[in-house]
């Protein structure tokens, strides 16, 4: 491990070994104790995988569907968790045989291979394999009228060799072809058909459905597989448990606290906040550059700004593409106002939930976080200009993040202290196992995609405030 990846420590620091902290005692708080036949712990030893759906840091927060689902069964009994992340479904299944943990919260297949190893708990997912295709009004909406297209697939997958039963099963003609890239990963597949550069891929429905919140124009409707069913696990002789948290998940309470999580991370819209190029929210912007202002909040941005010494058309920008100046917005994640703080964020630089709604605190607050996500990336990143990409990114991904994409960047040959086409590139490399299982990296799964993208958005109208409005 690369020890000197972290910085002096600040306030920002210290939000991010609360989050490191995160991935061995979340949820509460209290003392180990044993498995017994007849009670729960103290404490649940949780494993579970980094992965958009299961268990991530996103600003400094500890977040993921698997994650908040377990949390809510702790918070119902009243037990601590404490969290061991498994670089793989297989590992996670040799710690539960070992002892080392209690459950798996990750979805395992209920297959004959693995009813033979663990125990299913729990509400039980059901999914199947689907075609990824762009929206259009000639849809593909039966598995005969693939005969003779394209798709595309990553080589030796599940997916590849479902396509292949599926030609034979319609007399041939699918046009099966496979990507063989170390660097690209399923969501990068779904990504290219969102963007035109291929016409179609295959993916579990559960990657489809979180990935259609970033990309509003696929088409996710045809089913190509049967029912693939998976669970959490416990281990083999611990019934008591497995039906401990299989009545809890039946529970109405549980339920209800399910649909939401499921809301959260498959149905709620994470695209609006990097999404501004389009020719009419420019034209929006443009207008009330005509006036000789930006926002109703420019002498807020002014007066904060000054206090760290920045430009204040910079932080114009981000809150542009964090809220489109829209002081009430509540993204997916609970960030709220201008500046989209997070609740943890607020907390930490002093001021309550309610408050984040108010443009002066949310602003001075946000400034407060951004001197220290300055103080601690300076030793990294010597250069002020080039300096605040780093801190631009890492206020919309997290510190963490930013550490791990300059270790990698400097493992793998790239310029640890630019920005563009370095740090950047190796920040793209974090959604994929390879790398953030690597062990220069300390906070693990993340997408980057929307980070770089948010960089670029935030440079893009800083240039377009800089040229119509002055300092």
């Amino acid at each position: 491990m690369n020890k000197n990846i972290f910085p002096t420590f600040t306030k920002a620091a210290a939000i991010v070994s609360m989050a490191v902290t995160a991935a061995f005692a979340s949820c509460s708080h209290g003392t180990h104790s044993h498995l017994t036949a007849t009670q729960l712990p103290d404490t649940l030893i949780v494993g579970t995988l980094y992965s958009p759906t299961s268990y991530f840091y996103y600003k400094e927060d500890t977040m993921g569907y698997e994650y908040e689902r377990i949390c809510n069964f702790a918070r119902d009994k009243k037990i601590a968790t404490r969290f061991v992340i498994a670089h793989n479904m297989e590992s996670a299944i040799e710690m539960l045989d070992s002892g080392l943990i209690d459950v798996i919260a990750y979805e395992i297949p209920i297959t004959a291979e693995y009813k033979d190893r663990v125990l299913s708990c729990g509400t039980e997912n059901i999914t199947h394999q689907i075609l990824v295709q762009p929206k259009s009004d000639t849809l593909i909406t039966d598995v005969t009228q693939l005969i003779g297209r394209d798709i595309y697939v990553e080589k030796n997958s599940k997916y590849e060799a479902r396509l292949h039963n599926l030609d034979n099963e319609v007399g041939g003609g699918i046009n099966i072809h496979t990507i063989d890239e170390d660097s690209i990963i399923t969501d990068d597949l779904i990504e290219m058909v969102a963007d035109g550069k291929l016409p179609l891929t295959v993916v579990d429905s559960d990657i489809a459905k979180l990935n259609r919140t970033y990309y509003s124009n696929i088409d996710i409707s045809l089913e190509i597989s049967f029912p693939q069913r998976a669970a959490w696990a416990v281990k083999k002789g611990n019934r008591w448990l497995a039906d401990s948290i299989s009545e809890w998940a039946k529970g109405e309470q549980s339920r209800s606290a399910y649909k939401l999580i499921l809301k959260r991370y498959f149905e709620l819209s994470k695209m609006g906040i990097t999404d501004g190029s389009d020719t009419q929210t420019i034209l929006s912007v443009s207008e009330n550059l005509s006036r000789g202002f930006i926002s109703p909040y420019d002498e807020i941005f002014r007066r904060h700004a000054a206090t760290i010494g920045w430009d204040w058309r910079i932080l114009a920008a981000q809150a542009w593409v964090e809220s489109k100046f829209n002081n009430d917005v509540v993204s997916w994640a609970g960030a709220r106002g201008l500046m989209q703080l997070m609740p943890r964020t607020a907390r930490a630089y002093g001021i309550t939930l309610e408050e984040t709604t108010d443009p002066d605190k949310n602003v001075g607050a946000a400034v407060r976080s951004i001197r220290d996500l300055d103080r601690s990336l300076a030793k990294y990143v010597p250069d002020p200009g080039e300096r605040m990409n780093f801190i631009i990114a890492a206020y919309n991904s997290g510190i963490g993040h930013i550490y791990d994409a300059i270790a990698l960047a400097k493992k793998y040959g790239k310029d640890p202290a630019i920005w563009h086409d370095n740090v950047e590139e190796a920040f793209l490399w974090k959604a994929n196992p390879e790398f953030y299982n690597d062990e220069v990296c300390r906070f693990g799964y993340f997408r980057g995609r929307q980070t770089v993208n948010y960089v670029r958005e935030v440079n893009k109208y800083y240039t377009l405030y800089k040229s119509h409005i002055p300092l």
